[in-house]
């Protein structure tokens, strides 16, 4: 019976390629020819579904799989064997005889291959008229595409629709659109002509299983291969079709849109954003499957002359006279065959018809390298020179070869090079009798393209593909439940991929996934952690204060996480708080992070400022002294005195009195409560101050034990509260600057008086530091030279001199306490006449009870520093305790020394009403200067000195002895 041959044509999707492979499996025998190795493993990998391994072969240029009861045979066109003698006989994308560089093998199947009983050719419409008139007694059978193909125009990358496949026409082309993706929408899958069939199918699976939602191929997806796609956007509309740019033709991008919608799923198409639209001609084809048929069939002369290898080259070049066919143009094939008939050795090895045929066989061997024509022939030529020699490609060289490319580490493009150069192995392993043991070489150089694609998949992925995303939007597009973890680091995994860290209550999304889908992503982490957003709340509420702390800039943490911050309140010391929760976590957990954070805020104000809350609450307090404690709670329990001059002298001393029994201290510089001065107090204090005006950035307060800080950029007021008095180049602590007026106030500022060791030990500075600290604080001062003065050899000034007796010092003067009962009170103000902004200057009697300055501990002139020399002033009889300079011989110069005088620089200025208080010369009235009487009332002064008194011994624990010891080294 003869065979029956029939064409069976129809656009994209109607189902060609399946009702081949269901007339092939009706009989016992078939092969089926394909146009890509990719497309041959696909149905391969179908009818041994079907059948089973046994009794399907695959052969393609690389692969040879063939068991022993073979019944089906899958092949490449190129690769399919001549004379198999099958029931059946299909070839695949006939339209394929039109094109350049293959077409004319198509050609070659269309007119000479046939199977016994039935032969299929399967193709597009264009066909019709070529296949009738080449082929006599053909029959047609028509199939209608089962869904809509539309044309939806152009649209960004970034605005494709997930499902979607964008087509380049080279390699660089398809990497940049897929790292475009990666960023935008978690990744793709790339799938190129080039690539393995295992890379291919590996990023495949990724696409078709959902782990990512964009494919990005090269025009090879247009040859048939099945994927869930239902949009293909073209990123260009010209490809290189091996010599040069040409733009592409309707049928062309037909066959390639045709990939969109599967069965009966429908499939738009339509152009990036780079691209101009395609002509509305061509759409109106493509939507309609209406092109222009086919004229011309590429033909190369099947009947080859091996007598010389002239003789082939002229068989192979042969013209025909069929309007039909057109020699195709010179082949890779021929162009090696050219190349090698140069060399002179291998024309004389080509001497018969055998040799000539084996080269014509090595000839034909792919370029798939791709470095060049001539290394491509260099190669040839060592291959033919083995297998006419030896009759075999040596193994230890083939083994060189392979060795040398299995290699799986480097980037994409390495390991695709590498790739490229196994095909050409596996290519010579598979053709018969070329290798000693075809069986092992095929393994061995199958197993190593299987390494490369495996390490080529890898490195696709992990470049275009965001796995933490991918894997996280497929399991939500499932409706499953995600689960979280969250390590005691905070770190944040979901189905094990790390998506954020947890600082607090706040979710701090991992920045290394793609901008478009970070909000699907977020919204996936916080559905999967927000049971632990619950316990985490439960444990921050029951926590003790001790594990909540606030920072200086107005912070509030649970140990390391940060949870809110401070925020302004109708009051200083009524702060409210902003919890640091995601609104997505819920209005629940951010009510109870407040509400706590709220909590340990108020105690921990009612705990540092006690002292100053409950003389608010003090109800025995009335009248003046209950506005004063007023004012001083609203600074906070610091007030400089020039602030509130006026008010501290409307205080009798019976409100004094009941005020210092709160702590106050109504210092000559500042009011205060010395225990609010400690760091912790002072802390709270200038964060709760920098929130009352607003700060932006709130100052830190100085290091806890300094006496004395430089100054620097503040803003204004920063002093008062962080507990110092500006002065000078530098600022001293409040309490301490009160001690220092204590000593000077028993000086005579008016006459001038000098530094004495006391004075330097509590502001531990040296003698020019002083200066300036004191005329910040309104003096002058006087620098001058003098011959330094050694004592006398046992005088008893030395504090090596034992002291039998010491004297009472300031020191064992119980100190003031607010319990203490103050003295009987004078009759009169003691400053009657300082007004409120200038301070009361040093060497008036303070407003202590009775006008007595308060027994400040002080040091007298035996502790100086044991090096420092003691200046000894002359008795006024004449007589000196030493000798004021020593007898000079004329070779020894006096040594010198500096000192400092300081005399009362500020003026007062009257009150409005009332005449300036004023001594001599308009200066201020000191001690020597007493009240009521005029200049005649002054009496000289007379001077006298005194052995200095011997001191106790320096107790090493002394807070001041660092200080006393850097003034001994100086």
């Amino acid at each position: 019976m003869a065979s029956r041959i029939t064409a069976v044509l129809g656009p994209t999707n109607t189902g060609k390629t399946t009702y081949a492979l269901e007339r092939m499996l009706a009989h016992r025998t078939g092969i089926i020819g394909l146009p890509l190795r990719l497309l041959a493993r696909e149905v391969y990998d179908r009818i041994v579904a079907a059948r089973g391994p046994s009794v399907v072969a695959l052969v393609t240029g690389e692969e040879r799989i063939v068991p022993e009861r073979t019944q089906y045979w899958v092949c490449t066109v190129e690769a399919m064997p001549d004379g198999m003698g099958c029931d059946f006989l299909a070839i695949d994308e006939i339209q394929l005889c039109a094109d350049a560089e293959r077409g004319h093998v198509f050609t070659d199947r269309l007119l000479n291959a046939r199977g016994l009983h039935e032969t299929l050719f399967l193709g597009s419409n264009t066909m019709r008229g070529a296949i009738a008139a080449m082929v006599p007694g053909v029959q047609f059978m028509g199939r209608e595409r089962m869904s809509t193909l539309t044309y939806t125009g152009s649209k960004k990358t970034s605005r494709l629709k997930p499902r979607s496949a964008i087509v380049g026409f080279s390699v660089d082309n398809v990497y940049a659109i897929a790292e475009l993706l990666r960023r935008q929408k978690g990744g793709a899958a790339v799938v190129m002509g080039a690539l393995s069939p295992r890379t291919r199918n590996a990023q495949v699976e990724l696409y078709q299983n959902g782990d990512v939602d964009y494919l990005v191929a090269t025009d090879a997806i247009g040859m048939g291969l099945n994927l869930d796609i239902n949009h293909v956007a073209f990123s260009s509309l010209a490809k290189f079709d091996g010599r040069r740019m040409r733009p592409l033709m309707p049928h062309e991008l037909a066959q390639i849109a045709g990939r969109a919608g599967r069965g009966m799923s429908d499939g738009t198409f339509g152009v990036t954003g780079e691209v101009t639209e395609i002509d509305p001609t061509a759409v109106e084809a493509i939507t309609n499957h209406s092109f222009a048929p086919v004229r011309k069939l590429q033909w190369r002369n099947g009947r080859l002359r091996f007598g010389s290898v002239g003789a082939l080259i002229g068989s192979l070049e042969e013209k025909t006279d069929d309007d039909w066919l057109t020699r195709v143009r010179e082949s890779d094939d021929l162009a090696a065959l050219k190349a090698l008939s140069a060399d002179v050795e291998v024309m004389a090895r080509a001497s018969d018809v055998n040799s000539v045929r084996l080269l014509w066989d090595v000839c034909r061997v792919p370029d798939f390298r791709g470095i060049s024509p001539a290394e491509h022939a260099s190669m040839l030529t060592q291959i033919y020179t083995f297998l006419h020699e030896h009759g075999r490609v040596p193994n230890e060289w083939l083994g060189a070869q392979v060795r040398r490319i299995d290699r799986t580490e480097g980037d994409i493009d390495t390991l695709s090079k590498r790739l490229a150069y196994i095909r050409t192995w596996t290519y010579v392993a598979q053709r018969k009798g070329w290798v000693d043991d075809e069986d092992h070489w095929r393994e061995e150089t199958r197993a190593v393209e299987d390494r490369l694609s495996d390490a080529l998949h890898g490195a696709l992925t992990q470049r275009f593909v965001d796995r933490r995303t991918s894997v996280l939007l497929r399991r939500l597009k499932q409706k499953e439940r995600l689960m979280a973890e969250v390590n005691d680091k905070g770190e944040v995994t979901v189905e094990g991929e790390f998506v954020g860290k947890l600082d607090g209550f706040r979710f701090c999304q991992d920045k290394s996934g793609s901008p478009d889908e970070a909000k699907t992503l977020r919204q996936a982490s916080l559905q999967a952690i927000q049971p632990q957003m619950h316990l985490r709340a439960d444990r921050f509420y029951n926590a003790p204060d001790t594990e909540i702390d606030f920072t200086e800039q107005g912070g509030l943490m649970w140990g390391e996480m940060a949870v809110g911050r401070l925020a302004p309140g109708s009051e200083a010391l009524k702060p409210q708080v902003v919890p640091f929760v995601d609104d997505e976590a819920g209005a629940e957990i951010a009510e109870k992070v407040q509400r706590r954070l709220q909590h340990f805020i108020d105690r921990k104000i009612a705990t540092l400022f006690e002292p100053m809350l409950a003389m608010g609450r003090d109800e025995t307090l009335t009248g003046l002294a209950k506005g004063f404690a007023f004012q001083l709670t609203e600074a906070l329990g610091v007030l400089p005195r020039a602030d509130v001059a006026q008010d501290v002298k409307a205080l009798d001393q019976e409100a004094r009195a009941a005020l210092r029994k709160h702590g106050i201290r109504f210092g000559q510089f500042t009011i205060f409560m010395p225990l609010l001065l400690k760091p912790a107090p002072t802390r709270l204090r200038l964060v709760l101050w920098s929130l009352s005006k607003g700060l932006d950035e709130f100052p830190e307060s100085p290091p806890p034990g300094l006496v004395t800080v430089p100054m620097g950029e503040v803003p204004e007021g920063y002093w008062p509260m962080a507990g110092y008095r500006a002065a000078g180049e530098r600022a001293i602590r409040i309490d301490m600057l009160e001690r220092l007026a204590d000593l000077v106030r028993a000086q005579d500022t008016r006459g001038g008086f000098e530094t004495n060791p006391d004075m330097l030990s509590i502001t531990g500075m040296t003698l020019e530091q002083f200066a300036n600290l004191m005329e910040g604080l309104g003096y002058k001062a006087e620098k001058g030279e003098r011959v330094k003065v050694k004592a006398a050899q046992g005088d008893p000034a030395r504090p090596d001199q034992p002291d039998e007796t010491p004297p009472e010092t300031p020191e064992e003067a119980p100190p003031e306490t607010p319990d203490a009962p103050p003295p009987s009170p004078p009759t009169e103000d003691p400053q009657p006449d300082i007004p409120a902004e200038v301070p009361q200057p040093p060497g008036s009697p303070g407003d202590l009870p009775g006008g007595v300055p308060p027994q400040t501990p002080t040091m007298s002139a035996a502790a100086a520093p044991p090096d420092t020399e003691t200046v000894v002033a002359p008795d006024p009889e004449g007589e000196s305790a030493a000798e004021a300079v020593p007898e000079a011989d004329g070779t020894e110069e006096p040594e010198m020394e500096v000192f400092y005088t300081f005399t009362w620089g500020g003026n007062r200025p009257a009150r409005q009403g009332q005449r300036p208080r004023q001594g001599a010369k308009g200066k201020p009235r000191g001690k020597g200067a007493p009240r009521g009487k005029g200049k005649g009332d002054h009496k000289p002064k007379t001077f006298a000195a005194k052995p200095p008194k011997r001191e106790k011994a320096i107790d090493p624990d002394n807070p001041f002895a660092a200080a006393l010891q850097g003034f001994k080294t100086e």
